[in-house]
């Protein structure tokens, strides 16, 4: 398997796992998947403009991972119904973090994310005013801030959202009832790199 479950319900992806995932079109299957639910091949190859064949083979690698598996039950021997496993997928390891391949690798899996990501957002701004229903309009969130903090302090608030995130995407995964529709959460917080950290000696300053 190319992950490791933990107490979560999440995975943290070894180095076969981060390798297997590093791929345009996987990680395009796996947002789809996430995104519009349980696919076939063929409907993925379909939605992504791709040939069945091609999401066929990615599937499999991508099963093989431990990422997505068959829904049993389902579908016939020809036309397969395929799922995303639950639970978020941990890039970072303090032993990927220190090889490069790891580190390669993960740097393509988050371009290929944030590209999606960004992308969603763009089709917000340019179309949901036109597109969505009020109700949605409304419920629309796109929000950010500059503060000056430490690491520790950033590090407490990516946790105590992460921690909302999760728990709120655990309570509504699955569900299917009147009036959703597929939603995307996104949370950032990162250190500005250009910006310059204030040395330990220096006397703690607060804006007025």
């Amino acid at each position: 398997m190319g992950s490791n479950h933990d107490e979560h319900g999440g995975r943290t992806a070894d180095l076969d796992g981060l390798k297997a995932l590093a791929h345009p079109l996987r990680m395009q299957i796996i947002e789809a998947l996430s995104t519009y639910g349980e696919q076939t091949a063929s409907g993925l190859a379909e939605r992504l403009g791709e040939s069945s064949g091609a999401t066929s083979y990615h599937l499999r690698q991508l099963e093989k991972h431990g990422y997505v598996r068959e829904i049993e039950g389902r579908g016939t021997g020809r036309e397969r119904w395929w799922e995303r496993v639950p639970g978020p997928i941990h890039l970072g390891s303090a032993e990927l973090d220190h090889s490069e391949a790891g580190r390669a690798a993960s740097r393509v899996i988050m371009r290929e994310w944030l590209h999606h990501r960004e992308s969603g957002v763009r089709d917000i701004i340019e179309r949901g005013h036109d597109v969505l229903a009020p109700e949605w309009r409304e419920a629309i969130a796109l929000q950010s801030a500059s503060v000056h903090v430490t690491a520790e302090q950033l590090e407490q608030l990516n946790e105590r959202v992460s921690t909302l995130i999760l728990d709120f995407a655990r309570e509504h995964r699955g569900q299917r009832v009147p009036g959703s529709r597929p939603v995307h959460l996104q949370y950032f917080g990162f250190p500005v790199l250009d910006g310059v950290e204030i040395p330990a000696t220096t006397t703690p300053q607060k804006e007025s």
